[in-house]
């Protein structure tokens, strides 16, 4: 099979592998059906995850069909559709006994893409099958389920939950990016009066607003004086910081009112100060975390009875094989993109084009790789198209035998929100979004 592989800070290319296989009872293969890139796999490629060692393959967010399972799986079957999540758990540990899967010391925590090989690839081994995949009812599309593995849960847990939102506060999310909107997207469950949004990005702050912020600040103004403008002098009930930089994280904590809520959801990769000087006499509370997942099944619910809108989680979708045009159209400009790493090297083959609001060619193996961010044609100015390619639903292959012999079949994938990408199919250029700020 073919997977993205890292090969060191700034290098990467889409390569042949073996095809996984169970190594452990508890072990599934499934083959995957839409996966997405994170910001942390671009915080990997930057050389900030050290424990990521060249030859492994990336990616922790995935929606897949069982192809394999161990003796020991009970709660899944070949055949079954599911949620990969971002975080395994063993189960029996202390930490998971206690529902923080993320600090799992039974083998699990977050390991796909991370100690062990991911899931951008066409199959992939999900350990602790039966505690880290959910089965998915037919009426969530991959697009939509995807959402699930890890960015819906890490804003909702890591920002809206950590900081305490509670109704009538005043929030501020530092970095409009995909994850950023999603903390948008969930603090509004909880009936804030004031949400609002700050980045370097004027298009991103438009799409803030487009997701339920009220109030919009360029980072280059003056944050401070527009919050506190907006809450008469004392700051901020709740700031949730989700870039993952120490200019950042220092904004986030002179934009919260005296005992207030700082939520740190950013990967960082640089120390930041922390200024007790000044925060010692304030009762300012600071939370970080990494996602335990525990609000998967919550957020599921919500999903399936439509409390949560996430038809503006995606911008861009592209086959699986073209996933490096896809990490193009996501790093920053003017990132090393390794050898590979030109939007041309992985053009062959090109699925017959699709107008928006058709369904993919029936063809077998076809499915979707989200990565986040924003639908470009949402955006208020924006000149680009509608996003392309929707999928449809009677789109999945035939389910191979434990053990048969597994045919890759083509894939399709979304991109955060960045620079102008050619779609490879109709020629479509989506409008470009800085990478100054947001996972």
């Amino acid at each position: 099979m073919k997977a993205l592989v890292y090969g060191g800070p700034g290098q990467r290319s889409w390569t042949e592998v073996p095809d996984p296989r169970v190594q452990d009872p508890k072990d599934v293969v499934i083959r995957v059906d839409a996966v997405t890139i994170c910001g942390t796999d671009l915080h990997i490629l930057g050389g900030d995850v050290p424990e990521v060692t060249p030859g492994r393959i990336l990616g922790h967010e995935a929606v897949g069909t069982v192809v394999e399972a161990g003796a020991g799986v009970s709660a899944l079957a070949v055949g079954d559709r599911v949620l990969a999540s971002c975080i395994s758990a063993c189960g029996v540990c202390r930490f998971c006994r206690e529902g923080s899967y993320g600090q799992c010391l039974g083998g699990g925590g977050w390991i796909l893409g991370h100690t062990v090989d991911g899931v951008q690839a066409e199959y992939a081994r999900i350990p602790f099958a039966d505690l880290s995949t959910y089965k998915l009812p037919a009426s969530v599309t991959d697009e939509a389920a995807v959402l699930l593995a890890d960015i819906l849960p890490t804003s909702y847990e890591v920002g809206v939950l950590n900081g305490g939102v509670r109704p009538g506060d005043t929030v501020v999310v530092v970095g409009a990016g995909p994850i950023g909107l999603a903390a948008i997207l969930g603090a509004r469950l909880f009936s804030p009066a004031h949400i609002v949004a700050v980045d370097k990005a004027q298009s991103r702050l438009q799409a803030a607003k487009l997701f339920g912020a009220d109030t919009t600040v360029m980072a280059d103004d003056d944050p401070l004086a527009a919050v506190r403008s907006l809450t008469g002098g004392l700051g901020a009930d709740v700031v949730m910081e989700a870039v993952g930089t120490p200019e950042t994280f220092e904004l986030c904590t002179s934009l919260v009112r005296p005992g207030g809520r700082v939520a740190n959801i950013g990967v960082h990769g640089k120390p930041a100060t922390l200024h007790l000087e000044d925060l010692w006499i304030r009762n300012v509370t600071i939370t970080t975390g990494l996602v335990d997942t525990y609000s998967t099944p919550k957020l599921l619910g919500m999903l399936v009875a439509g409390q949560l809108d996430t038809g503006h989680m995606v911008t861009h979708r592209f086959p699986l094989e073209e996933i490096m045009q896809a990490y193009d159209a996501f790093s920053p400009p003017g990132a090393d993109r390794g050898a590979e790493g030109r939007a041309d090297a992985v053009r062959s083959g090109h699925p017959a084009r699709v107008r928006a609001g058709q369904p993919w060619p029936r063809r077998p193996g076809r499915a979707m790789i989200r990565t986040g961010g924003l639908v470009a044609a949402a955006v208020p100015g924006s000149d680009a198209p509608s996003a392309l390619g929707n999928r449809g639903a009677s789109l999945p292959s035939p389910v191979a035998a434990p053990g048969a012999a597994r045919r890759p079949g083509r894939r399709k994938c979304r991109v955060r929100d960045q620079r102008p990408v050619r779609s490879g199919r109709c020629g479509q250029v989506r409008r470009r979004r800085d990478h100054d700020s947001g996972r």
